[in-house]
């Protein structure tokens, strides 16, 4: 009987030697790295969804503003938010993808927003609209750093997922390599959108005549 319980004690010890050899305890580590940063883009992107309601709200308000840039503002947050954005989105690189547009588009149109309130000055005035917008330009900040993070903690994982000797302990416990964000202008990542009024757009040229 004590032979057979120090057997399955070395057997143990030498299972957890060898996981640990093979990067097994660094995979856990990372992967809930992972899951940790993704979880704080998720919270600030929602963040900024939760204000948008405010800022259309307050658009609204001013006498004549263009309502298909307000309109896009609302579709897209409408496409953004109708993704279940779950921690196993992150395993998934298809639905990942489309998240990814769906916050992209809601980005541009937030910009674009941004730019036509500069031909309104009484709405760059109204107090309420400028709390708002110092609100979303710290939101836009804060989601440039979580994306930051979770592309750093991702790019770890990847690395293990594919280099040897762990990629088999990858290809045994299933551990594939995860979706990270991708921008045609990588200068995009550390860039958020466009929401300065210090500057006013320049007037379109007068047609020719």
């Amino acid at each position: 009987m004590n032979m057979l319980r120090r057997g399955a004690l070395l057997g143990t010890l030498l299972a957890t030697l060898v996981l640990s050899g093979c990067g097994y305890n660094d995979f856990q580590r990372l992967d809930e790295q992972v899951k940790a940063s993704w979880a704080e883009v998720l919270n600030q992107y929602q963040r900024r969804a939760d204000l948008i309601p405010n800022i259309v709200s307050t658009v609204k308000g001013e006498a004549n503003f263009e309502q298909e840039t307000l309109t896009k503002v609302i579709e897209a947050r409408a496409k953004a938010t109708s993704i279940q954005a779950t921690p196993e989105l992150i395993n998934n690189p298809e639905a990942f993808q489309k998240f990814q547009a769906a916050q992209g588009e809601l980005s541009s149109a937030l910009s674009r927003l941004m730019v036509t309130v500069e031909r309104y000055p009484d709405l760059k005035a109204n107090a309420a609209f400028q709390d708002l917008r110092v609100q979303l330009e710290g939101t836009e900040n804060r989601i440039t750093v979580a994306r930051n993070r979770y592309i750093k903690s991702v790019n770890d994982f990847n690395v293990l997922a594919r280099s040897f000797p762990t990629n088999l302990t990858a290809m045994i416990f299933s551990y594939p390599v995860k979706p990270n964000f991708t921008v045609q202008n990588e200068a995009e990542i550390s860039a958020p959108p466009a929401v300065n009024f210090d500057k006013a757009v320049p007037a379109a040229p007068a047609p020719s005549k």
